[in-house]
């Protein structure tokens, strides 16, 4: 397993993600999203994983003008405005190859080999 967590140490998710990894045993390279975000490449890879781009938004996110503009745009228009604002994204992004999840999802972890 390559497991990769982006999150935040102010987000209990991000933190309990690391928790499960942790007492299994299981390596993982941390990126911490308020220093360094997702490249291009990466995002596209987990909107790929998750399948739908409504599934990467933090909906409880404090800045809800962002979250009401997204509400009207195309799924093109909001792909870019999200990569744009990864600040909205729902954390914590755990990849493992091209899997990926968004949100604390330890019922899916559990089945990575």
């Amino acid at each position: 397993m390559n497991i990769q967590i982006f999150g935040s140490k102010k987000n209990s998710d991000s933190r309990k993600a690391e928790r499960f990894f942790k007492e299994r045993g299981i390596k993982f390279q941390y990126i911490d999203m308020n220093d360094k975000g997702l490249s291009y490449g990466e995002f596209k890879s987990v909107l790929n994983a998750v399948k739908d781009i409504e599934n990467m938004i933090d909906n409880e996110n404090r800045d809800k003008d962002l979250l009401s503009l997204l509400k009207y745009m195309t799924p093109e228009g909001k792909t870019e405005k999200l990569f744009e604002n990864q600040h909205i994204i729902l954390l914590p992004i755990v990849r493992n190859g091209k899997d990926a999840t968004v949100g604390y999802k330890p019922e899916i972890w559990k089945n990575w080999n």
